[in-house]
């Protein structure tokens, strides 16, 4: 939702000026807005008009309407936005809940389906887009944020600018990395694709970045080709990446830290899915000496 292209009421306006005064992230603005205008449509008057009744109703109408619980929770987080902050009204969100999330397992590949992953990208832009997402665990907007000042081919670093939640931090540059990232520069810079510190995968226009969509795009492409029969998305990368280092039994906390996750309870999700692990652990059936027959 564009809130330019609509006549903006006061009420509007305000919640625009508190979000825009804690420097809410343009996408938690546009979010925050569409739940109070799903509100409004719901109720059919405005949306500084509802009870706490009205909001309870609300919710139950989104249950019955099948709306997954990401989609349910992240809209009670708006409206608590707006009632609290906007409107200081707190108590009329005392009857709406957040929901329970189920927990899925991320897909993983195992490191020769990466391999072929990689290999089967439709061009070379591509394929080292890709290779970043995989070497380094960065999510795929930090990889189209990427510029060529972030490599920093002496300390054999990237640098993440302002990453998921504002913060800055650097990913490990190993040397096949780096020999793929120089191979694509040398091949955009020859085709006047790549500007000086310009984006390091720029888009058709040199000036904007590649699209996360594109790159999905590729992916997509990519896993079609390799005959993966999983479902690939660039996050999958970053999954099967800490994946990888965990079965190489590097500390959790480190790849924590490595994935910008600020919480551990995030990164140990992975312990369930490295599988290498599990077939090093000797099954307690193992140490069961067979009975001996007797005759």
């Amino acid at each position: 939702m564009n809130p330019s292209s609509e006549a903006i009421s006061p009420l509007r306006q305000r919640m625009i000026d508190d979000m825009r005064m804690r420097k809410l992230e343009l996408k938690t603005r546009t979010a925050y807005l569409r739940a109070v205008k799903k509100l409004a449509d719901f109720l059919r008057r405005s949306p500084d008009t509802a009870t706490v009744e009205d909001l309870r109703r609300f919710q139950l109408y989104l249950v019955d309407q099948g709306t997954s619980p990401i989609t349910i929770n992240a809209t009670i987080s708006g409206l608590k936005f707006f009632f609290g902050i906007t409107l200081g009204r707190n108590e009329l969100m005392l009857k709406m809940q957040t929901v329970r999330v189920p927990q899925k397992l991320p897909v993983v590949l195992s490191r020769d389906e990466v391999t072929r992953l990689i290999a089967a990208a439709p061009n070379l832009k591509s394929q080292t887009a890709l290779s970043v997402a995989y070497a380094t665990g960065l999510r795929v907007s930090e990889v189209i944020g990427l510029k060529v000042t972030d490599i920093d081919s002496k300390r054999m670093t990237l640098r993440v600018e302002q990453g998921k939640g504002s913060k800055d931090r650097y990913a490990m540059l190993p040397p096949l990395l780096l020999e793929r990232l120089r191979a694509w520069w040398r091949l955009a810079n020859a085709q006047g694709k790549m500007l000086p510190g310009g984006w390091l995968f720029p888009g058709m226009n040199p000036t904007n970045p590649l699209t996360a969509r594109q790159l999905n795009r590729a992916i997509c492409i990519a896993a079609e080709t390799a005959k993966i029969d999983k479902r690939v998305s660039m996050h999958t990368l970053r999954h099967s990446f800490a994946t990888h280092l965990l079965e190489q039994k590097v500390d959790i906390r480190l790849i924590q830290v490595m994935l910008g996750h600020k919480k551990l309870e995030t990164t140990v999700v992975y312990t369930h899915v490295a599988t290498e692990l599990l077939r090093e652990v000797v099954n307690p059936l193992q140490e069961i000496q067979p009975a001996h027959s007797t005759t």
